[in-house]
């Protein structure tokens, strides 16, 4: 190659490495090096959730991407993942192999919570953008890997809590909080009723594990038990694996406060509730309530059961009590999104009610696309689901210790 050839591919891969965050050496190519400017997309964790999401995708935001691989330790799921991405898709067992491709810009990791962590981290450290289901981490320590790998490799992340970007949510924090109708809030009370908790029964046949199916690559960094099909298809019902209702259930909830109010990190935990129903092996409670204090002189309570489910409607949702009043919203109740209730003493504004859409995730992968392509950070970044995830973790370390679980200094971010 002659000098004035070798100097100018040079100069384009400088000019590249600025235009185009992380690109260069172990990075993704960048939206651009695919077919029509398409983000070329990875899915890791072809499940239920995997699958939603990716469907989600399709009907919201065509001809914005392209599936290029999809991962599971699950043939079945697999092969169910490729057909709905449909074309050339390329389907993979170790999810290490999906992150080597160079044609991969971006991921979807939808596993259960106990390989979000060592997912996230990798993917980013190999220079994907990262689109993690809630909640990102059930531990400070790999919270804080994710944080730290996203800034290094400036890659962006986004947390799949779809509240924050609800619409009957987003107006009431404009109307209610940002222009201070609200005044002081001094107790913010969140709930989460008749939840059927995500528990499905092992269909016929799952006595036994199915061939095409790796159990020690799904416990992974889990603890290693034998083949139960109850534990696969009911995760949420164990603490490590997706937490129950405090890590799995109450996290959604818990970020629209912290969205709402600004909130970071609390200075303290307390909970209660047990497993009062559902004999069924299970290590997650079936009735549970924490508490939570902030620097902010703010209280944050959370409340949830799931004896009543199915037969009872889900409700879920925030209500701040303020010196302007009292904010009310829910995310499941269509005919009445939030209402607003004065306090006549401190406010001047009318009583209001709202309608609502249901929750979908559409928007926030919509922003996750948007981020992906001008480099701003998401509203659900890395660092709003430290700070959930670990206010969740608080509460749930309050649970099983039964003790007033306080702040720790290291779980602070480094700034």
């Amino acid at each position: 190659m002659d000098s004035s050839r070798r100097n100018f591919l040079i100069a384009s891969t400088a000019l590249q490495a600025r235009l185009v965050p992380g690109a260069g050496p172990g990075a993704g190519a960048g939206p651009g090096a695919g077919s029509n400017n398409r983000i070329r997309i990875a899915v890791i964790g072809t499940g239920g959730r995997g699958q939603w999401l990716m469907k989600a995708l399709q009907k919201h935001a065509p001809g914005e991407f392209d599936f290029v691989a999809v991962c599971d330790v699950y043939d079945v799921r697999r092969a169910e993942a490729a057909r709905i991405a449909g074309g050339s898709v390329e389907q993979y067992l170790d999810y290490k192999q999906v992150l080597d491709r160079k044609d991969v810009d971006a991921v979807i990791v939808a596993t259960p919570d106990h390989w979000h962590g060592p997912i996230t981290v990798d993917a980013l450290n190999a220079g994907k953008d990262v689109y993690v289901e809630k909640p990102m981490v059930h531990y400070p320590k790999d919270g804080q890997a994710i944080v730290k790998a996203a800034r290094s490799n400036k890659r962006v992340v986004q947390v799949g809590m779809q509240g924050r970007m609800l619409p009957h949510f987003v107006e009431a924090k404009q109307k209610y909080i940002d222009s201070g109708v609200i005044g002081k809030v001094g107790l913010a009370r969140t709930w989460y009723t008749s939840n059927s908790g995500y528990v499905r029964t092992p269909p016929p046949g799952f006595e036994r594990k199915p061939e095409g199916l790796d159990w020690e690559r799904w416990l992974g960094p889990g603890p290693k038990v034998p083949w139960n099909p109850d534990v696969y298809f009911s995760p949420y019902k164990w603490l490590h694996y997706d937490g129950g209702m405090i890590m799995g259930i109450a996290i959604h909830v818990l970020d629209s406060t912290h969205h709402w109010l600004s909130l970071k990190n609390p200075v303290a935990a307390v909970a209660g509730g047990g497993t009062y129903f559902y004999k069924d092996g299970r290590d997650t409670p079936d009735v549970i309530s924490f508490i939570l204090d902030y620097p902010q002189a703010l209280t944050l309570t959370f409340t949830a059961e799931c004896l009543t489910a199915p037969g009872v409607r889900t409700s879920a949702g925030v209500e701040l009590r303020g010196t302007g009043g009292a904010l009310w919203a829910e995310r499941y109740v269509q005919d009445t999104g939030y209402i607003y209730t004065p306090n006549d003493k401190f406010s001047k504004e009318p009583p209001a009610k709202a309608a609502a859409k249901p929750a979908n995730a559409e928007l926030i992968l919509k922003n996750w696309l948007e981020c992906i392509r001008d480099r701003k950070k998401p509203v659900a970044n890395e660092e709003e689901g430290y700070y959930s995830s670990v206010a969740c973790f608080m509460a749930n370390q309050a649970y099983r210790t039964r003790s007033r679980v306080v702040w720790d200094k290291k779980w602070d971010l480094a700034t």
